[in-house]
């Protein structure tokens, strides 16, 4: 895979105008762009036929959980607007991590559009092992973490969202074919900001990462273009 491929640039966003000079700054520079609830919710779903209409590569993060008819209805939504990948919660359980995978074959299918990829969140990168203990969790968060990557394999959608933390025990409960994506990732000297389980591009790569999910060390630099050059570099090095 080609370096620039593996990182999915966050847009977050609350206006089109924003999202799309987002776009055209980094488009060629990184393989994905992600949409999430702020953006959404501020433009909706048009903003998301846009990108995808103009060939652009999406991660829609709406991280669904709800029941499973809910869910799969919900997929079938996404996979019209075109989509890539998109999120479901592995917490909302086997019956609907199953609704969302065949909800996609099934509207990708009667549309003749490309399946989505369907991409279990693990647990939020802002959960640390006291978050588990007060949620009334027994593991770690990252026993439950692996937990819920085996479970999402099991269910029959395409990968999981994990901390960089979790990977090496996410890596070794599941087939190397079944897609990682990480977000919570630092170049050295980045702010920390609000997550507490992290990792640099070029360690996250050597724990097995696929993808990963860069936003305020790109956004936030004094010149995006070149932080996300620098990213590259140190993923072709790994």
């Amino acid at each position: 895979m080609v370096a620039k491929d593996r990182i999915i640039f966050a847009v977050d966003v609350n206006d089109e105008a924003a999202a799309q000079q987002w776009i055209k700054t980094l488009e060629n520079r990184v393989g994905w762009f992600k949409i999430g609830l702020e953006l959404f919710t501020a433009t909706g779903p048009k903003l998301v036929e846009s990108v995808t209409s103009a060939g652009i590569r999406c991660f829609l993060d709406l991280k669904f959980h709800d029941i499973p008819n809910t869910v799969a209805g919900a997929v079938k939504s996404a996979t019209a607007l075109g989509a890539e990948m998109l999120t479901v919660h592995t917490s909302g359980g086997r019956d609907m991590l199953k609704a969302a995978a065949d909800s996609a074959s099934e509207t990708a299918e009667k549309l003749g559009k490309p399946r989505p990829k369907i991409i279990g969140v693990s647990l939020l990168t802002s959960l640390g092992d006291q978050d588990m203990v007060e949620l009334g969790f027994s593991r770690t968060a990252t026993e439950q973490a692996a937990r819920l990557a085996e479970l999402a394999y099991q269910s029959g959608i395409d990968g999981m969202v994990c901390s960089p933390a979790d990977l090496k025990l996410v890596r070794s409960v599941v087939p190397r074919d079944f897609l990682v994506i990480t977000p919570g990732i630092r170049p050295a000297g980045s702010a920390k900001g609000d997550q507490t389980r992290i990792a640099t591009p070029a360690s996250a790569i050597q724990a097995g990462s696929d993808l990963m999910v860069i936003g305020r060390p790109i956004s936030q630099a004094s010149d995006p273009q070149a932080a996300v050059a620098e990213i590259v570099a140190e993923i072709e090095a790994a």
